[in-house]
């Protein structure tokens, strides 16, 4: 987990720390996320650096409750947003996925118009102000405007991979979350899109609090201001251990944990 860019979420009451966690602890079918936080971790922006997809994916859809989506997934512990843990019985998950929004490893636009694509969640969720105000500004804050600006009636879909994944990015932010969750967000785009996305992570991180899966360690070096780094257990009978989580330079330069270190420079993985 890449945590960073700042120590804690500005609200329009007051900060609130991204999140606790305690004993978290997801199984989907037969693979097995387990973060095993000796103490809680409260951590503000970030990129999630993983060892295998399935598992880290796991831990991250665990922040927004959507894998309860999945008929298969049973999930433990705590996960504290501020101070409310989102897996209490009464804490509606709709409004923890509108506070902690998604982009998908694949883009993922609606069948709709890209003015839609970015209006929908804001029109659904109750938006009272200005339409086309919101869908401009969030088009601006995702770095696409520019390029949209004279076709907001044409389909997302038409649009390139790098500029769908972008679209994404504005759709997430118009319903104004508080945590943007990425997984993988450049892992299908070429060299030049994947700097464009990696640019506007910096951007939006300055408003928003990030959390990004990726199997790049150098983007995880290049985007990130804390690391987690998660793996097999050391005997090897549990997947998604959470090894070791640190500043993100340190990490790359002088890892606590041996196995960090033979991972960053090449030995497995």
């Amino acid at each position: 987990m890449v945590m960073g860019r700042r120590p804690e979420v500005k609200t329009a009451s007051a900060p609130v720390a991204a999140f606790a966690v305690a004993g978290l602890a997801a199984q989907l079918a037969t693979a097995l996320a387990s973060v095993p936080f000796r103490r809680p971790w409260a951590g503000p922006a970030g990129r999630l650096h993983n060892v295998g997809t399935a598992v880290t994916r796991t831990v991250l859809r665990a922040f927004n409750r959507m894998n309860e989506l999945i008929p298969t997934v049973r999930t433990e512990g705590r996960v504290l947003f501020g101070d409310n843990n989102i897996y209490e019985a009464q804490v509606d998950p709709v409004e923890v996925r509108r506070r902690i929004g998604m982009v998908f490893q694949k883009a993922n636009p609606f069948p709709k118009s890209i003015y839609e694509n970015v209006a929908w969640g804001a029109r659904i969720n109750g938006y009272k102000g200005h339409m086309d105000e919101l869908v401009e500004q969030s088009l601006r804050d995702a770095a696409i405007w520019d390029e949209v600006q004279d076709k907001l009636d044409q389909s997302g879909l038409s649009l390139s991979g790098g500029q769908q994944q972008r679209l994404c990015i504005a759709r997430a932010i118009a319903v104004r979350p508080e945590i943007i969750l990425m997984d993988e967000p450049a892992s299908a785009l070429d060299p030049i899109a994947t700097l464009r996305i990696e640019e506007l992570m910096h951007d939006l991180a300055k408003d928003y609090t990030i959390i990004i899966v990726t199997h790049n360690m150098q983007q995880a070096a290049r985007v990130s201001d804390y690391t987690g780094f998660f793996s097999l257990s050391e005997d090897g009978e549990r997947a998604g251990m959470l090894m070791e989580y640190g500043e993100t330079k340190t990490m790359f330069t002088n890892p606590k944990r041996k196995i960090t270190e033979d991972y960053i420079t090449g030995r497995f993985g």
